[in-house]
């Protein structure tokens, strides 16, 4: 499977202080490498979409400091609050090819997207139509044919994932699929 074009790696959630810092949801299991100083990142909508051409803009990171759950982020193009104000909700993000191929073992999020989920008898469930990143881990949103069922998606339900086949093999606990 080929790379997107670009991929989300952050979320900004609010302005910080008065010299244009912003208050960073990393989206990525590399936080350090993808906000190091130095680095470019992509303008993104409230969407997670590439900002529009018009409206697009590269950022530079300039510095990167953890905050709580999060990161402090100052970038070269922000300078004070009131430009720093406008980027609240906006996601950031990389092209797609910067970004490493996940190891054997792995899988991007964008990937699970249309996967095939059965049971370990080989008995088709559904297809992964969504994502969610919720409190308690990874939940993928299972279109069957009665209507949707969420399952978490963790070493006690998911007993393997096939990148090359695009199956994901599940063993649900009882009661889970009714």
């Amino acid at each position: 499977m080929t790379a997107p074009e670009y991929l989300v790696v952050g979320r900004v959630r609010k302005a910080h202080g008065i010299h244009g810092e912003l208050v960073v949801e990393p989206i990525t299991d590399a936080p350090d490498a993808i906000f190091a100083p130095g680095r470019r990142l992509l303008a993104g909508t409230v969407t997670g979409d590439l900002a529009p051409p018009a409206a697009a803009r590269e950022l530079h990171v300039a510095a990167t400091r953890p905050m709580g759950q999060g990161l402090l982020v100052r970038f070269d193009e922000i300078s004070d609050r009131t430009a720093a104000d406008l980027w609240r909700g906006r996601y950031l993000l990389v092209p797609g090819h910067e970004v490493p191929p996940p190891d054997e073992d792995e899988v991007y999020l964008h990937d699970l997207l249309g996967m095939a989920v059965v049971l370990e008898s080989g008995q088709p469930v559904g297809t992964v139509q969504d994502v969610f990143e919720l409190p308690q881990g990874l939940a993928i949103d299972v279109a069957r044919d009665r209507g949707t069922v969420m399952v978490p998606f963790d070493e006690r339900v998911v007993a393997g994932v096939d990148r090359a086949a695009r199956i994901i093999t599940i063993h649900p606990p009882a009661g889970l699929l009714d």
